[in-house]
């Protein structure tokens, strides 16, 4: 298993011998709901990667249909032909877009990519009273090894025993909290209580990146945490959940890890 970060919530998986590219942002702005005055978003640093200098890919994973995770502009600019699986939400914005095979994947539900990786839909952020979008279980049956991808929050509320071994947990350990819906990203907290239920050997940080942003939304949002915070509260814990945090274009291997 290897992992490739791109920036904020991208990045590309490497397993069961696929390349998985993960919620794409790699075209600026970044816009939300189409409404500059309430949310946009740069890149400050060129990122490793645009839409033509990707490897090969051979699926386009997408958690959530919001803009952070189902950016069109990115999306314009993909092989169409390129299968995706998708949250129900994520799965009609590129139906739209004109992607040829689009499988949608509610909680519990599962999708085999040939006969070596399997991705589990898991419950996963509730954005609007009635829409929880999806976080996902991949494991490679090959060599059954885990990853588990969740942006936003870690759900406290369904059976972890469903979850099986997690080898790999990719989640964020920033928090972020807007006045009147709460918390909606994870921080280190939370970061810790997943540690803690689901005992990953490695865990990995996303929702980071060198990202300049306007709007009314960046200017009401309390930021909740560190990647440091977390670490030491790792430390703290005697847990031997390793915390590994790739640099921006860095790709990590795993499999070393947590065999």
């Amino acid at each position: 298993m290897r992992l490739t970060r791109i920036d904020l919530n991208s990045w590309l998986f490497h397993l069961g011998g696929y390349t998985i590219l993960v919620d794409p942002w790699l075209v600026d702005p970044l816009v939300f709901y189409g409404q500059p005055w309430l949310f946009t978003a740069y890149h400050n640093t060129p990122i490793a990667y645009t839409p033509e200098t990707l490897p090969r890919i051979d699926l386009i994973l997408l958690s959530q249909g919001v803009d952070d995770h189902c950016h069109k502009p990115t999306l314009e600019r993909l092989d169409r032909s390129i299968p995706v699986v998708a949250s129900p939400t994520a799965a009609k914005v590129v139906q739209q877009l004109g992607f040829e095979n689009v499988t949608a994947i509610a909680h519990w539900e599962e999708f085999a990519l040939g006969n070596t990786l399997k991705i589990t839909a898991i419950p996963g952020a509730e954005l609007q009273p009635g829409q929880i979008e999806n976080g996902y279980l991949l494991r490679d049956r090959a060599v059954n090894e885990t990853l588990y991808y969740e942006p936003h929050l870690f759900p406290t509320k369904i059976p972890v025993e469903r979850f099986g071994q997690v080898d790999v947990a990719i989640a964020p350990v920033i928090g972020q909290v807007i006045p009147l819906l709460g918390q909606v990203i994870m921080g280190p907290l939370q970061a810790m209580h997943l540690v803690e239920t689901l005992k990953p050997r490695v865990f990995v940080p996303t929702t980071l990146g060198d990202v300049r942003a306007e709007g009314i939304l960046p200017k009401i949002i309390q930021t909740v945490g560190s990647v440091e915070e977390f670490r030491d509260r790792l430390l703290a814990s005697g847990l031997p959940t390793q915390l590994t945090v790739p640099a921006p274009g860095e790709t990590v291997e795993l499999s070393a890890i947590v065999r």
